[in-house]
């Protein structure tokens, strides 16, 4: 039997409707996203500092968001960009706002300084790239991908790897080796790939509240089209 995933555009549809269907707001399936990957990294025993790495998009978001809740059960926790924060739309811009005011730490980070910035860390949280993101990571994130591979902090994904394709499992020249990642609703087609283990570590599987009902549908139209396809 086939594994059930979820790909980009059936991650979007997701999202779309359980917004326009359902009534949730957006931010919500964040908070619960975010929340979620929290409680597991918790649960795999944080020992010090936690370095968050985000990009402008919502994984950036999430990050921040992990951020939040891990300072809100005293671990040391701060944020990096590697852009200006103030690009930030949407949900993830309202998430930002929230961790300013909380005086959690939040700045704007030199690629080149990075093995400075995760000495003594116990976890790089990996919140660069999404799903939607394809192709090769464009600077500087690509030096960022590169930095973080370079030290030996274990890292954690959120949703995959940043440089990894969700739907192919093609790995991009620069792509973070994870030893463990957070991904959402379910297993992404890419993951599927052999060898891609290289790349994902060890996968967990978080709900971001989104309704049962919805995502069985999505789930299943998935299966049935992949099954037509075979």
């Amino acid at each position: 039997m086939a594994a059930i995933t979820i790909s980009r555009e059936q991650a979007r549809q997701l999202d779309r409707r359980a917004v326009e269907d359902y009534g949730m707001m957006s931010v919500m399936l964040m908070e619960n996203a975010g929340r979620g990957v929290a409680d597991q990294l918790c649960k795999l025993r944080i020992v010090g500092p936690v370095v968050i790495c985000c990009g402008s998009g919502n994984n950036g978001g999430d990050g921040l968001v992990i951020a939040r809740h891990l300072d809100l059960r005293n671990y040391f926790v701060r944020v990096l960009f590697f852009s200006d924060p103030a690009e930030l739309r949407g949900d993830a811009a309202l998430n930002l706002r929230v961790l300013r005011r909380s005086d959690v730490p939040v700045r704007r980070a030199d690629p080149a300084d990075l093995e400075q910035e995760l000495a003594g860390c116990s976890w790089v949280v990996d919140a660069l790239l999404g799903t939607g993101a394809r192709g090769e990571p464009r600077p500087p994130l690509d030096e960022v991908i590169d930095r973080i591979n370079g030290q030996s902090v274990p890292v954690l994904s959120v949703d995959l790897p940043s440089g990894l394709d969700c739907d192919t499992g093609k790995a991009a020249r620069h792509t973070i080796r994870a030893a463990h990642t957070c991904t959402f609703v379910a297993h992404k087609p890419g993951f599927l790939l052999s060898g891609v283990e290289e790349y994902t570590g060890a996968i967990h599987v978080i709900d971001i509240g989104a309704p049962r009902k919805l995502v069985d549908e999505i789930l299943r139209t998935g299966a049935s089209q992949q099954s037509s396809s075979e």
